[in-house]
């Protein structure tokens, strides 16, 4: 049975992309959280970043899965900050409850004057 003109270019795109990506490509962001992390280790970020905010150590897992939408931005926010601070640049950290645009804004803003 012949696939209608335009349907069959978009099904067989479909299946190359699955098959460039492998069926490993699922995990992909596990691992790339895993590394992640360690690279905040290396940075002694417990020590430096989580104490200051008496937070927990993050999981091995914990922005590749959604957890808490909420509390993940304010992570991700406050790393930034201070990985922004480490890198010898004055940042505000973000408190829990600013604008998340805003926030995201300065984040930004910062980062495109590296």
């Amino acid at each position: 049975e012949e696939a209608a003109p335009g349907r069959r270019g978009e099904r067989e795109r479909s299946e190359e992309g699955s098959a460039e990506r492998g069926p490993g490509a699922a995990f992909h962001m596990f691992v790339l959280m895993e590394d992640l992390l360690d690279k905040l280790k290396l940075l002694s970020y417990e020590e430096e970043a989580l104490r200051r905010h008496n937070m927990r150590p993050l999981s091995r897992h914990y922005f590749a899965l959604p957890t808490n939408p909420g509390e993940q931005f304010f992570m991700f926010c406050m790393l930034a900050a201070w990985l922004i601070t480490k890198a010898g640049r004055p940042f505000e950290q973000p408190q829990e409850y600013d604008d998340p645009n805003a926030v995201i804004s300065n984040v930004l803003s910062e980062l495109r004057s590296f």
